[in-house]
């Protein structure tokens, strides 16, 4: 594809980068590239105000890793602003360019290099059911996804992402073992391409792209199985909590998906028909095969009644049930209802079900929980994504300081920089001065690491 438009349209410097890459496929038509400067920030009111309308002003489509190496030089040598997309499903403004610039499309590369016994090598462009849809060959899969997995990348989920289905049983994207490595391409006048192991790869992890170009990833695989979607229905969600807390201790019993969502969030699931009965609160779940029958003896020691089993069916047609778990909650809740929106928790593991409990008495129904039990540093705890009422940004920021006050972390996804949204409201030294390195200009999406301060 060459430029649908004249580059006399464009800024001088971004016309100049253009000219300066050869042959790399290039998009400038405006209503395209302004399409895909987003992503899903207007999940949040007040990153819907901030990010709506900001666009780079072209898009580079690279084929492979020479035509990255050809960008990135190009922007570092005219002072060229480059945010990297993948397939766009992020939540929090991550492959929204601030500055303008060259948004770089890596979805064409998308090759896999090799799959051998729990590991796979990938581009960064490749779609996540695509992946897991080619290692399901060899009897293996990702260890998790997120919820997004149909659309999004695996590049994409390795910058912009934390966890998704499978943490239950494998923890988040930063448990040691769970990235083997990155290939990464600097963004310098004459850019390199780094290869990072182990604890050096984790300056990419969740760095919104930040800190280099990843073109290729190595990522550890799990057994793949035919998994079971499961529905269980419960009076109380309290009782749905503590079945779902039994359920994710259960080391015996294969599972990637325990997610407890309070009524009314499944009267927005219209789809699931009677697996959602009126009133009631559910427990949502993906097991393997081999592990329903100990699924159903430890059901029978709690209140619930099981309502839905399906094979998981991830064909065009069919919505698979862990697109009703994290995010793809709010999203359900969104598409009849825009005056919500939601957070992003991480309970206490040594008092989960009475932070749980204490929690939902403080909001009522202007909180309403949704919960998704994981693994974090070997103990099982749950992240949560409720669906929030929202008022004011005021009101917002209050309802996130008494989550915190009371021992429930926030991971703030009302705001699009590294630091702010973090736990730790912080950004990792690590990361800090490997991006020093490798991109002293500042030009990889810049605002989106608020301490970093560039070389003059």
């Amino acid at each position: 594809m060459t430029a649908s438009s004249p580059s006399a349209s464009l800024s001088p410097a971004v016309a100049a980068v253009l000219a300066d890459i050869g042959d790399v496929p290039v998009l400038t038509d405006r209503v395209a590239v302004r399409r895909r400067s987003r992503d899903f920030f207007w999940y949040s009111p007040i990153l819907n105000a901030e990010l709506n309308g900001l666009s780079a002003e072209a898009i580079a489509r690279p084929r492979d890793e020479a035509d990255v190496v050809a960008v990135a030089g190009a922007c570092a040598r005219h002072g060229v602003p480059l945010t990297v997309r993948g397939g766009g499903t992020g939540n929090y403004g991550q492959a929204v360019p601030l500055k303008g610039g060259i948004l770089l499309d890596m979805t064409a590369l998308d090759a896999v290099e090799w799959v051998k016994p729990g590991a796979v090598r990938v581009q960064a462009g490749k779609n996540i059911l695509a992946l897991d849809m080619e290692t399901r060959e060899s009897g293996w899969e990702l260890r998790m996804h997120p919820s997004t997995k149909r659309t999004a990348t695996i590049g994409g989920f390795i910058a912009g992402g934390s966890g998704g289905v499978g943490s239950v049983s494998y923890g988040g994207l930063r448990e040691p073992g769970n990235l083997h490595a990155v290939r990464v391409v600097t963004v310098e006048e004459t850019p390199r391409i780094l290869e990072l192991r182990g604890n050096d790869a984790q300056v990419v992890n969740r760095a919104y792209g930040t800190t280099g170009i990843i073109t290729a990833l190595e990522l550890p695989l799990a057994p793949a199985f035919a998994w079971v979607d499961v529905i269980v229905a419960f009076d109380d969600f309290m009782d749905a909590a503590a079945f779902g807390l039994a359920l994710a201790n259960a080391d015996g019993i294969t599972k990637k998906l325990v997610t407890p969502i309070s009524w009314p969030l499944p009267s927005f699931f219209p789809a699931l028909g009677e697996a959602c009965p009126e009133g009631k609160h559910l427990l949502v779940a993906m097991i393997a095969p081999h592990s329903l029958e100990s699924f159903k003896a430890l059901l029978s020691l709690h209140t619930g009644v099981q309502t839905y089993e399906a094979p998981s069916d991830e064909s065009a047609t069919a919505t698979p049930l862990y697109e009703y778990a994290w995010n793809h909650t709010t999203l359900q809740v969104l598409k009849v209802d825009r005056g919500v929106t939601y957070l992003q928790c991480l309970y206490p593991a040594d008092r989960v079900l009475a932070s749980v409990a204490e929690i939902r008495a403080l909001f009522g129904d202007e909180v309403i929980p949704h919960l998704e039990f994981i693994r974090f540093n070997g103990r099982i705890t749950c992240s949560a994504l409720p669906v929030v009422r929202y008022t004011t940004p005021e009101r917002l920021n209050e309802i996130i300081d008494i989550h915190e006050a009371h021992g429930v972390f926030i991971a703030n996804p009302h705001v699009f920089t590294l630091e702010d949204g973090s736990r730790h409201k912080r950004v990792d030294a690590d990361q800090l001065g490997f991006k020093q390195s490798i991109d002293p200009r500042g030009l990889l999406n810049p605002g989106k690491m608020r301490t970093f301060v560039p070389v003059a």
